[in-house]
């Protein structure tokens, strides 16, 4: 079972287990069910419910909850598709533009910059593949491509190969 912290930035990091969790250590508090996160919440101010949501990738930014219940509801729903990180792709998994992460968090799969994470993905000696950038960003196939195509080519100047490798689309950074 997963197991997740939230620290007083507002960080989430993820963990493969509550024994993981165990050995990370930190000041952070931690939950492994909605109803734990709902009791954790219950002492929050709504405003950072908001932060919370609008600092996870993929999601769509708002500017209230309904209710504290749909809050705990989406936050809980969204978190769930985070995975611990291993290997080259370290990042917080969610945390509010302009709040740095703890020095002592977990390295998680998710980079806060998706621009930085998408161009570390790129230049893997392999590249990555059209379906690794859409699990690794949330977004949508079109959207990725897009992505590529006009950041990253047009506006930050960078060349993009694009090959098909085992019938996939692969994309690519030399250097």
């Amino acid at each position: 079972m997963k197991a997740f912290t939230i620290d007083t930035e507002d960080n989430i990091t993820v963990f493969a287990s509550v024994y993981e969790r165990g050995q990370s250590g930190g000041e952070a508090e931690s939950f492994c069910s909605q109803k734990k996160l709902e009791t954790l919440a219950e002492k929050w101010p709504a405003t950072r419910l908001v932060e919370i949501w609008n600092g996870l990738p993929g999601v769509r930014p708002v500017q209230r909850f309904t209710s504290r219940a749909v809050a705990i509801r989406r936050i809980w729903a969204a978190i769930q598709y985070l995975k611990p990180a291993s290997g080259p792709l370290m990042g917080t998994v969610a945390s509010v533009p302009g709040k740095t992460p703890p020095a002592n968090a977990a390295p998680v799969a998710i980079a806060k910059n998706k621009t930085a994470l998408v161009i570390r993905l790129l230049k893997a000696p392999k590249g990555a593949t059209l379906q690794n950038l859409i699990q690794a960003t949330g977004w949508q196939a079109h959207s990725v491509r897009g992505f590529i195509s006009g950041h990253l080519k047009k506006k930050l100047g960078l060349t993009v190969r694009s090959f098909k490798r085992d019938g996939q689309r692969v994309y690519a950074i030399k250097g």
